[in-house]
């Protein structure tokens, strides 16, 4: 079993399943380490997973405890961190696998790592299972992925406290939330965190038309305000906010601030940042991470290989390989649900048709 991608909230919750799950059935369970990179590095870098290891505080922690890998595959060789050519990469995970006598590979990753992994086990002739994390909440084909709920606390909670010091003082406060091209995170909290406005990259937005319900809702009597804004959203003149080169969505909020404040308002913007990954996880993730876990020993129990678990319509099902490929990132529906009650709840949602 290996952790891809980025960290989040209740991957250790997904390891202890598997392992429990796998254990019962008399099996042999191998955490690697650092996502594919501890089939791929030399000497490899891996542990033997264990009851034992899921002693208090593991399993009720955040991130995870084999380590992940979200970049480019790069390796430790030597001491010296380098990227490998990528016929090495596959030619040494295909001798990893085979070092260890591995039957089969569970990979707990998102829309971005599960494909790469994919084709790694497609060279080394392994059977796979995929289970969907990310805070984002747009792995393919599944209505929840592993850390979305945790993280979706984390940014209520710091609403929570934010309004109250934008209502001391009269503000408007700008709430920059992860996601990259999908507004799941930002549109939910912005419900739960009783936000005022919400901009998600799936919706187009008039910034004229923001400036015109933040002064209708002080006019009503609202001193402050509190609006989420999607770290993948596009400034008015179509631009992103990057930074690492352009590698990363950073700052969309900062730019807002600045033209708010142009605009006569009193304005203070928020980078949750990374601190929306982290944190103990909550039950919601705990239970979802526990059931897709058995789910994908039951599925190697069947002889299925090469499908997806997910979460739909209420109940945990899987999906294929394949058609998890193919589906692609799962955005907000700007005609769903989400958006429609935010609508009715008066929370400007930008200009949906």
């Amino acid at each position: 079993v290996i952790t891809s991608g980025g960290d989040c909230s209740g991957l250790n919750a997904a390891l202890r399943a598997i392992t429990f799950a796998a254990i019962a059935k008399g099996w042999d369970v191998w955490g690697i380490h650092n996502g594919s990179n501890g089939l791929i590095v030399r000497p490899m870098e891996y542990e033997h997973l264990t009851l034992a290891s899921f002693e208090f505080p593991f399993a009720t922690m955040g991130g995870t405890m084999l380590g992940t890998n979200n970049s480019n595959i790069m390796a430790h060789d030597n001491g010296r961190r380098e990227k490998i050519d990528d016929k090495v990469v596959k030619e040494r995970f295909k001798d990893g696998v085979a070092q260890l006598k591995l039957d089969a590979l569970v990979v707990i990753g998102g829309d971005g790592s599960m494909p790469i992994i994919a084709d790694l086990c497609k060279h080394a002739k392994i059977a796979m299972i995929g289970i969907p994390k990310t805070i984002d909440n747009d792995a393919p084909g599944t209505d929840l992925a592993i850390g979305f709920s945790t993280a979706r606390e984390v940014v209520t909670d710091a609403m929570d406290k934010l309004d109250t010091t934008a209502a001391s003082h009269h503000r408007v406060m700008l709430v920059e939330v992860m996601g990259r091209t999908a507004g799941h995170l930002a549109l939910q909290s912005a419900i739960t965190g009783f936000a005022d406005a919400v901009l998600i990259p799936e919706i187009p937005y008039s910034y004229t038309n923001l400036v015109k319900h933040l002064r209708a809702t002080q006019k009503k009597g609202r001193g402050h305000a509190l609006v989420v804004i999607a770290e993948g959203i596009k400034r008015p003149n179509g631009e992103y906010s990057m930074a690492n080169n352009g590698l990363n969505f950073n700052g969309v909020s900062q730019y807002f601030e600045q033209k708010l404040k142009a605009d006569g308002f009193e304005v203070r913007a928020n980078i949750l940042g990374h601190i929306q990954r982290s944190g103990n996880p909550v039950a919601a993730d705990r239970l979802l991470a526990s059931a897709f876990g058995v789910h994908a020993i039951e599925l190697l129990v069947k002889g299925k290989t090469n499908r997806v678990v997910v979460h739909q319509a209420g109940s945990v099902t899987d999906i294929s390989l394949r058609e998890s490929i193919k589906l692609g990132t799962t955005r907000v529906n700007p005609k769903g649900e989400i958006v429609r009650t935010a609508k009715a709840l008066g929370i400007y949602v930008g200009e949906v048709k």
